[in-house]
């Protein structure tokens, strides 16, 4: 196996194994935020239990999303230095954002909110946590404007003397229109994962108190949970088909050979079929059986049910007329199923959400043999589905890095060699493997004990308290 091949197999293993906890710190956050807000304005002590329990889970996952994150940087030095060259001028500034402003404010705040729950006066408090909500989406924000000039690159003039492309237009990459169809569907499916999250926690919760009565603290405040996540999860589903059919015209448009990868759909058609189920030739050139929905592809590619859409041998052959000879097709199988596993996934979710809420209807409490394993596999179905997507993403770009600028294989550091790779590749997969036992055993800790025990909160300084510090 080549240096090339080992670089891409370590960023894939840590790029997916990092990319777990990104969607659950997005989504959980929110929701902690939320269930606060619900103490604040009501004062019952189930929020304030639910905010402690649910914010202690958001803790340990966010402490591990940045560890596991800090691991990228490296390797674009290591393994990826000709990329980082080519696109270090336009990264330089939303990554710097990234980090001074967003995981400023995360960091900072996150800080208030642990510290401060009886220093702080309740609203100021309440107000850190949502800071930490905002910081975490425009963290998101800034990361995906700039992978998604790797996919569609604007504002930039390219240096063939330097060999780099240089930022013109700072505004042109915010505003690429891959992101602004992007981000909201990236956000959307990451609450959808809180809110599994979320709702299978409390299903396992009011499966083990289902002897209690159903007007008991704890099962009260579990249903109240089981109904925000479950909900959070449907809505958030709802927002992810809605964004994700207007990213499906915009890839049509920029990037139309993933498209056609994510259809296999070899030849140009109009009107095109969305593709059920497909089986393409061994050599991955043309259809040998296919079930198809008519006119689909067309509308959900550009909103026309009698619109063209290109095939891939019809872009491989005006890609090498662009580009030079090559090959310019993705891995056809992989494109096709991880976009049809990310879809199910996603639709499997949202039925698990609506058949919980079916479940626990009029004050009914868990009953049936489903009950259990459904919310044990809950939460994995929109994680699975997320990184599907992105697996998708990045293997749909194919064969290039920067699409039309630089290919994969030449962004690859020009002195790493097969033995330095598989090192590193060794030692990170090692080390993330202790890592996944750590996060597991600590979550399943405090997800065990259940509620805490919460004392009456007073962060309303009376008249007659003196001030800690005065000058």
């Amino acid at each position: 196996m080549s240096a090339e091949s080992l670089a891409r197999w370590q960023f894939a293993i840590t790029t997916v194994y990092h990319f777990f906890f990104v969607p659950i710190t997005i989504g959980l956050s929110g929701l902690v935020a939320g269930l606060q807000t619900a103490w604040v304005r009501t004062g019952s002590e189930r929020y304030l239990r639910l905010t402690r329990f649910f914010g202690k889970l958001f803790l340990i996952n966010f402490a591990m999303g940045v560890v596991t994150g800090i691991v990228q940087e490296f390797q674009f030095g290591m393994n990826w230095s000709e990329y980082s060259r080519f696109v270090g001028d336009i990264f330089g500034a939303p990554l710097a954002l990234e980090g001074l402003l967003a995981f400023f404010l995360e960091s900072t705040f996150l800080g208030l909110w642990i510290f401060g729950w009886d220093r702080l006066p309740r609203r100021v408090h309440l107000a850190c946590i949502w800071i930490v909500s905002v910081g975490t989406l425009l963290s998101a924000f800034f990361i995906l404007a700039a992978n998604s000039w790797m996919q569609h690159p604007v504002g930039f003039t390219l240096n063939e003397a330097r060999g780099r492309a240089e930022l013109t237009d700072f505004v042109a990459v915010l505003t690429n229109p891959v992101v602004l169809v992007t981000f909201p569907h990236q956000i959307f499916a990451c609450y959808m994962v809180g809110g599994a999250f979320m709702a299978a926690i409390a299903g396992w919760h009011l499966h083990r108190l289902r002897s209690a009565t159903p007007a008991s603290e704890p099962t009260a405040a579990f249903r109240t949970a089981l109904k925000v996540g479950a909900v959070t999860l449907l809505v958030s589903g709802l927002g992810v088909l809605v964004t994700g059919d207007l990213q499906g015209k915009v890839m049509t448009t920029v990037q139309p050979m993933k498209m056609a990868a994510a259809e296999a759909l070899y030849e140009t058609e109009q009107p095109a079929a969305f593709s059920i189920i497909t089986i393409g030739s061994l050599d991955g050139s043309r259809e040998v059986w296919s079930i198809k929905v008519p006119y689909l592809l067309s509308f959900l590619g550009t909103g026309d049910p009698q619109s063209e859409i290109k095939g891939i041998n019809a872009l491989q052959q005006s890609y090498e007329k662009t580009y030079g000879p090559g090959s310019y097709s993705p891995n056809i199988p992989l494109s096709y199923w991880t976009f049809r596993i990310m879809m199910g996934l996603g639709f499997a979710a949202m039925a698990a959400g609506a058949f919980l809420l079916w479940k626990i209807r009029r004050g009914r409490l868990p009953s049936g043999r489903l009950w259990l394993p459904l919310v044990l596999v809950l939460p994995f179905l929109p994680l699975l589905a997320n990184s599907f997507g992105w697996i998708f993403t990045e293997t749909g770009r194919q064969p290039w890095l920067v699409f039309g600028l630089l290919s994969t294989a030449a962004g690859v550091s020009p002195g790493t060699t097969v033995a330095e790779v598989l090192t590193s590749m060794i030692t990170f997969t090692a080390l993330y493997g202790v890592l996944a036992v750590v996060e597991v055993r600590l979550l399943i800790t405090y997800i065990r004990q259940g509620l805490p025990e919460v004392a009456a909160v007073e962060t309303e300084p009376a008249d007659d308290v003196p001030l800690s510090f005065a000058y």
